[in-house]
């Protein structure tokens, strides 16, 4: 077993985790809340959450391969985020949960598949200015930070 996927795939499991575990607690108004800014829903940003592992580890096992990140921009992604809200304006909890424990389970078993080397890759992501960054920072930046930073928002709009 490769201990640096072993470590990430374990804190992006904990981040869902605790993203779960808090959204459990959630009144079904606390659910409906809207985020500030943001103005989404927290059971929709939840869901938002889950739907997105796949894309965040498609980019980064594109970046172990090799591979550039091409055609991905900040707007892509708000767009993105809009389309889904408008899609899944009310999902319903436990449903969002299971999708939240499978998606974020599948994540991390690929995230376990990846060696040293397919982590150091590097090439330039579009998402970033072309930089050139690697596989690891795609995950930790995207894929791991995920479920931290919405559970923090999550956490300040319900003041708990």
């Amino acid at each position: 077993m490769n201990k640096r996927s072993e470590a990430l795939a374990s804190r992006l499991e904990a981040g869902a985790k605790a993203l779960a575990e808090f959204a459990e607690t959630l009144s079904d108004a606390e659910w409906q809340m809207p985020l500030g800014k943001d103005g989404r829903k927290i059971g929709v940003v939840v869901n938002h959450v889950a739907s997105v592992y796949p894309i965040e580890i498609h980019l980064a096992e594109l970046l172990a391969s090799g591979q550039p990140v091409t055609g991905v921009t900040w707007d892509g992604v708000a767009k993105m985020n809009r389309d889904h809200a408008a899609e899944n304006g009310a999902p319903e909890k436990k449903a969002t949960l299971a999708l939240l424990a499978t998606s974020s389970a599948a994540a991390a078993a690929a995230v376990r598949a990846l060696s040293d080397e397919e982590l150091d890759r590097a090439a330039p992501v579009s998402l970033h200015s072309d930089a050139t960054l690697t596989c690891q920072f795609m995950l930790e930046y995207h894929a791991i930070r995920h479920s931290c930073q919405h559970l923090a928002g999550i956490r300040a709009a319900v003041g708990r």
